[in-house]
């Protein structure tokens, strides 16, 4: 598939911190290609508007030689066809309102820009020059009249549904007429659940049939007195004008879960889509357009989060988590530029022999403030701003540079084992990356093992088969993680050149508690031994969970039992001293005990 060309982006702001936040926002989104252009002040905007082709303009309302309307009445005079994007500051907020019945297409509060909401605004700028240009062509077909331009000024091209301008004039107007008729007001954010998935794999012609048809599905569902909106790409935002109740608002959310969810016939293609919405309320949820599009826009996140094809209603809390995430997002941005992470290795271990054979590579955040944030909190943030992507380059980078020094230590080889995401494995670049490493460290290939779930691997068949074959070739290993909790299919472990499946703790726990999933562990590791692929059990904490996994021959462990995660140095120490003995057999009668005093080596 043909990439998008990068879109000419001239930002116009003075402050260079500012400046720099943006543009490492542009660049490590990644969805949509951007070649910036930074200028400090107007004049230097207006030359080179002169001699340059500029897609979209970012501009700030703050600049040392035009501030405010006057800035954007300059930069629409100097470029009059070209979208322009303000940024404001929060207590501008009503200027930014002027702004746009001045011919912005969208603004921005500074403080407040995360990459969803930046990636949005140029989307959505980007749609309204392909509009644009539509237009232009049509004028110079024949006249438009001013009633039509009014239209097109107020409404998607697209759907012919209103724009985010007229959604907040229509907002604003019940917002007045609300205590009058004391009625609530309701706003609905929709944000439809994997349809980047059609458009890549059908391609957009199909997508935008298919938003053409939500769109006219969501119409159906509400009153004529009631505004459906498109925001751009696959968001869509609802304005319920008057309810008596705010619990109205979930009857509606009910009735459009439903109606996106009905088959869609585009062309010869049956299509099965859902999806997400946030629901917040006036007066409870916020006194403005933008606070009640934003709160709605915060819920829908959290249907997401607790499963698609749901609606949230907004409380409180939830701008807390919000506000958190955003600022782990901020902070994580600055990590990788200031050494803030780390690699922690946990040990595998043999169970016959009770050696070190290899080690998982575990990331670390130490953050200035906040202390040790636990992956758990950072990585679905990384993983959803597409930060996973330089983040999971320098795990890679540091754990191979970090076994070939242990090579060069003349110390036992171990194999390292590195996670790898969904997002990494399905980026274009993962294959040549991963050799491109190996050729930088110049580790040995077959001491690399990449580990990925289920999942991950059987997302697009082909393509990972053709990937893997490629890693293999190499003397890449692959593991199957957490193997058990998702697809456990036989036929993509016969398909793809797998090396070793990871027993999830989930069901190794089960062994100590006496529950029923210790039949899967016996499975599994019987399963792997007939496909003569290595089995691995985490999470082992307790000499009953040991010995039943000896007792049924697997052949690998880690776990807190042998050993916690342990920066490089203590590692390299655990390699030096190795285990005293072999693991406990079986048959003793032994006290459960410890393989190892590990506490004297760390």
């Amino acid at each position: 598939m043909r990439k998008a060309a990068a879109q000419h982006l001239l930002l116009v702001e003075d402050n260079a911190g500012d400046a720099r936040l943006l543009r490492e926002m542009f660049n490590e989104a990644g969805a949509i290609p951007v070649r910036l252009t930074h200028v400090q002040s107007m004049s230097d905007a207006e030359q080179h508007l002169v001699g340059h082709n500029v897609d979209i303009i970012l501009l700030d309302l703050g600049l040392p030689d035009a501030q405010g309307l006057g800035a954007v009445r300059r930069a629409r005079a100097a470029a009059p066809r070209i979208p322009l994007v303000v940024l404001t500051g929060l207590d501008d907020e009503s200027l930014a309102g002027q702004a746009l019945q001045e011919g912005a297409q969208d603004y921005l509060i500074k403080g407040q820009i995360e990459t969803r909401s930046l990636q949005r605004a140029v989307r959505y700028a980007i749609e309204r020059n392909v509009m644009e240009a539509a237009l232009l062509v049509e004028r110079e077909r024949a006249q438009v009249t001013t009633l039509e331009m009014t239209h097109s000024a107020q409404h998607d091209f697209l759907t012919g549904l209103p724009n985010r301008m007229l959604l907040n004039d229509r907002i604003r107007q019940a917002i007045q007429f609300a205590p009058r008729h004391k009625k609530f007001l309701a706003v609905l954010f929709l944000d439809l659940d994997g349809f980047k998935h059609i458009n890549d794999s059908l391609g957009h012609a199909v997508g935008d049939k298919l938003l053409q048809s939500i769109a006219r599905r969501l119409v159906e569902c509400v009153r004529a007195s009631d505004t459906v909106s498109r925001q751009g790409g696959d968001e869509f935002v609802v304005l319920l004008s008057e309810v008596d109740r705010p619990e109205d608002a979930a009857v509606t959310a009910k009735r459009m879960l439903d109606a996106v969810s009905e088959t869609h016939t585009v062309g010869r293609h049956e299509l099965h889509i859902t999806t997400s919405i946030g629901v917040s309320v006036y007066p409870d949820d916020g006194l403005d357009a933008e606070t009640l599009i934003k709160n709605a826009d915060t819920a829908m996140y959290q249907a997401k989060e607790g499963g698609r094809q749901s609606f949230r209603f907004f409380k409180p809390a939830m701008n807390v988590r919000a506000v958190e995430r955003q600022s782990i997002e901020e902070d994580l941005r600055r990590a990788l530029e200031h050494e803030e992470f780390a690699l922690y290795y946990q040990p595998k271990i043999n169970l016959d022999s009770g050696k070190i054979i290899g080690a998982e590579a575990l990331i670390r955040w130490r953050h200035p403030t906040r202390g040790l944030v636990s992956p758990a909190q950072f990585i679905p943030v990384a993983e959803d701003s597409g930060l996973i992507l330089p983040i999971g380059k320098w795990v890679l980078h540091e754990a191979c540079r970090q076994a070939k020094a242990w090579v060069d230590g003349d110390l036992p080889r171990t194999t390292m084992a590195v996670n790898v995401s969904a997002m990494e494995f399905r980026d274009e670049g993962f294959l040549h990356g991963v050799l491109d490493v190996l050729g930088e460290t110049e580790l040995d290939p077959t001491l690399l093992e990449l580990e990925m779930t289920e999942s991950v691997l059987i997302k697009y068949v082909e393509s990972t088969a053709t990937i893997l074959q490629a890693l293999k070739a190499r003397g890449v290993r692959v593991a199957v993680d957490d193997f058990g909790t998702g697809y456990s299919s036989l036929s993509y472990l016969r398909k793809f050149p797998v090396d070793s499946l990871k027993i999830d703790q989930s069901f190794v726990r089960q062994i100590s508690t006496g529950g029923d999933d210790t039949a899967i562990v016996i499975a599994v590791i019987n399963m792997a031994r007939s496909l003569k692929l290595r089995v691995v059990a985490e999470g082992v904490e307790t000499f009953e969970e040991l010995a039943f996994l000896q007792a049924h021959e697997c052949q690998e462990a880690q776990g807190y039992y042998f050993s916690r995660p342990v920066p490089a140095q203590h590692f390299a120490r655990l390699l030096e001293t190795g285990i005293a003995g072999s693991v406990v057999p079986v048959q003793t009668t032994a006290s459960p005990r410890r393989l190892y005093d590990w506490t004297s080596v760390v």
